[in-house]
């Protein structure tokens, strides 16, 4: 059949005539393209997303538009960033493992769409989380999956010839790194136009925007994301990026992908489980949320105990990079100077994704794109009360993270700071 030359955004009518045809989408739906049923499910900040229903299956479409859904035409974005995210849902599910991310059947470039596996029965991990499910998988399939992917697409492992050249791909995704670096570490510490807050706020966001130190190391941590090209990233690693079971857990929509710092996607990852922490009391209704609370708490002990061990493990059996090589230490007969090269690396990486984590809470609160932990309080006032005390968590974590020396001493704070400001 004939394509369209140039890019066409797709809709519920023309999606099923437009990709007819399509070895993926008939293998998996059925050949006959009148039988399909779309819908539209896109509820993101940036892409169309369509569950496209047939005899024989059920896959996702998703496909980039060529500005901000959130805003609108008036902030344009290249459509290449649904090249980024199929390289690397690629490199993920490579590095992390089969089942880890979901399957991708077909990818147009020029059309900016991927056709991909539909998760079923998953759910969104953000609103699993704020219906109160505890699910027993999520901190070890994360754990497991951060270690892996940041490891593996590091100095730590790879050739550097390897990493130069992902390096140099991943670098053209300029546009939504620029995002990132405006609107998580500059924006929410001032009076940014595209800002929004909860009413009853406004006393301490305006102490927040007028402290020093926490603007001083916001900026440290910008200038951290901005020049520190570890490893790839998977850019945008929150709540809402995870689909769960009680039995699997996939890693989705990485379109921030690029080399960034190791510490980023960790820092972000246990910043909205904390965040999920301090919403509780905006979804008890009536019913205590204590065993939520002491759940989440636990997630992110395990997520980063996890993460600490297997990072460990991939250490000492597939440290073949350039960085720290065994020729130095093991091979030598010195395995502890490994070791010590080993706890540096872990320390400097728990430093900054404690910073990474107090930001990312200030930008969910006071920035463009909030997180619906909070969102979902319906009541503003109560909802003001539980974003309180996670802007003061954040705020402690960003300027105090050189002497925080243990997840149970954070998860403390947490818990300390959430009872003396509950509502």
């Amino acid at each position: 059949m004939t394509r369209p030359a140039s890019f066409e955004a797709l809709t519920i009518q023309t999606l099923p005539i437009r990709l007819a045809g399509l070895d993926a989408l008939a293998t998996h739906l059925g050949p006959d393209h009148s039988a399909w049923k779309v819908r539209e499910v896109g509820d993101g900040n940036l892409n169309l997303v369509f569950i496209v229903e047939g005899p024989k299956g059920t896959v996702i479409v998703k496909q980039a538009l060529p500005y901000v859904r959130l805003v609108g035409e008036g902030w344009p974005l290249p459509l290449k960033r649904s090249f980024f995210e199929y390289h690397a849902l690629i490199r993920q599910e490579a590095r992390a493992g089969k089942g880890s991310v979901p399957a991708i059947f077909h990818f147009d470039e020029a059309q900016a769409l991927i056709v991909m596996e539909y998760l079923s029965p998953h759910v969104i991990l953000r609103r699993a989380l704020i219906d109160g499910r505890e699910l027993p998988r999520i901190a070890t399939d994360l754990g497991l999956f951060c270690a892996r992917t940041l490891f593996r697409g590091s100095d730590l492992a790879m050739t550097a010839r390897e990493r130069k050249a992902d390096l140099a791909l991943f670098a053209d995704n300029a546009e939504l790194c620029d995002i990132t670096e405006n609107l998580v570490f500059t924006d929410p510490y001032f009076e940014a136009k595209l800002n929004r807050h909860t009413p009853g706020l406004e006393p301490l966001v305006a102490e927040l925007r007028a402290d020093r130190d926490l603007k001083v190391a916001a900026q440290r941590l910008k200038h951290l994301f901005a020049a520190n090209a570890e490893t790839l990233l998977h850019g945008d690693l929150h709540t809402g990026s995870i689909m769960v079971t009680d039995e699997d857990t996939r890693v989705i929509d990485p379109e921030f992908a690029f080399y960034g710092p190791m510490a980023f996607d960790v820092g972000m990852l246990l910043a909205n489980f904390w965040m999920a922490f301090f919403a509780q009391a905006g979804h008890e209704e009536g019913n205590s949320r204590a065993s939520m609370r002491a759940y989440l708490l636990r997630v992110v002990w395990q997520t980063w105990s996890v993460f600490r061990a297997e990072f460990s493990r991939l250490w000492r059996t597939e440290r073949t990079g350039m960085l720290y090589a065994t020729s130095l230490f093991e091979d030598r007969g010195d395995p502890l100077g490994a070791e010590q090269a080993l706890d540096e690396v872990l320390n400097s990486l728990w430093q900054d994704l404690l910073g990474f984590a107090g930001i990312e809470i200030h930008r969910r609160i006071l920035g463009l794109a909030h997180n619906a932990d909070f969102e979902t309080i319906e009541d503003k006032a109560l909802r003001a009360r539980c974003e309180a005390p996670a802007l003061r968590f954040g705020r402690y974590l960003a300027v105090n993270r050189d002497r925080i020396h243990s997840i149970e001493e954070v998860n403390g704070l947490a818990s300390r700071i959430e009872k003396e400001m509950r509502p």
